[in-house]
């Protein structure tokens, strides 16, 4: 699994935002290794993507 930011999809903050919620939601609020590899990566997608709120 790739966690480099090159690699990541052009979704937004706030579709990412939703995976990492339901990420811990399915988890119960404690996340395996393995989940914890994937929270890592949609991290990193979150803070590359663009934001939906334009500046003002």
């Amino acid at each position: 699994m790739s966690t480099t930011v090159e690699s990541l999809s052009e979704r937004s903050a706030a579709e990412v935002n939703e995976e990492i919620r339901a990420l811990w939601l399915r988890s119960g609020g404690t996340l395996s290794v393995e989940q914890r590899a994937v929270y890592q990566r949609l991290v990193l997608e979150w803070a590359a993507a663009p934001s939906s709120v334009e500046a003002a």
